[in-house]
């Protein structure tokens, strides 16, 4: 059953929803610079008014790998942390049988 939305965040704890919330901010925001660095190479020079790697487009590209790897990372860390913390929930709630 896939959990979407809220509703993921839904009965766990302050800090544990607070760190969730965190990593999956910090996984969008990465996925987002990896496609706007895919589709405009050049704000990078537009915000530092310098060109790093003298136009060759290698800095762009390790970007674009490196915020990918980055959500990546991110939005798999949610996802362990989100089962762990709902595994543990339906630990707690179960009656243990005698």
């Amino acid at each position: 059953m896939p959990i979407v939305g809220a509703f993921m965040f839904r009965g766990l704890s302050g800090g544990v929803r607070a760190r969730l919330v965190l990593e999956t901010a910090t996984a969008a925001v990465s996925a987002a610079l990896a496609v706007l660095t895919l589709f405009s190479r050049e704000w990078i020079e537009a915000l530092t008014g310098t060109d790093p790697d003298g136009g060759s487009g290698v800095l762009e590209w390790a970007l674009v790998i490196g915020f990918a790897l980055a959500s990546l990372g991110c939005a798999l860390v949610v996802r362990a942390d989100l089962r762990q913390a709902h595994r543990r929930r339906a630990a707690a709630v179960q009656p243990t049988s005698a």
